[in-house]
């Protein structure tokens, strides 16, 4: 619901969950911000286009969440989350791949990743995937959860 008629109802604010956007992809950077916006209890507080970008804005922004593309130029999305790991432990990671193997689920879980989501599916899970995360719960795409199984 939108958070006016919350307001109106006398329904308190949700804590804000803070988001950081990390894909090499204007298009692709776009449409996830555009998305996270919509909603009342998500503030996108910034967008890159580089692993190294991240982990040096990483401490200044202090995001709950950042949400992390593989693919990157300079630093890859596992490297790059085995950097925020590092310098920022609190800092939830939610992968956003177009990789869709249970293999790079698994790499991005062992490099310090909360939750990977299939970019297919980012409209459909990334909002609820976001939230999840933020409150330290696993999320992997349905399309690629049952790979996972030992």
């Amino acid at each position: 619901m939108p958070w006016p008629f919350l307001r109106a109802l006398g329904i308190a604010r949700p804590p804000t969950i803070r988001v950081l956007v990390v894909d090499d992809h204007d298009a692709v950077r776009r449409e996830f911000c555009a998305l996270l916006r919509m909603e009342h209890d998500l503030d996108v507080i910034c967008d890159l286009s580089n692993g190294g970008e991240a982990v040096s804005k990483i401490a200044e922004l202090q995001p709950d969440v950042v949400l992390l593309d593989i693919s990157l130029p300079g630093l890859d999305g596992f490297t790059t989350a085995r950097l925020i790991r590092e310098v920022a432990p609190m800092v939830e990671i939610l992968f956003v791949s177009q990789h869709d193997t249970p293999q790079m689920v698994r790499e991005a879980l062992r490099a310090g990743g909360r939750g990977f989501v299939v970019k297919l599916d980012a409209v459909q899970e990334l909002v609820a995937a976001v939230r999840l995360v933020r409150d330290r719960k696993q999320f992997v795409s349905p399309r690629l959860a049952g790979g996972l199984q030992p």
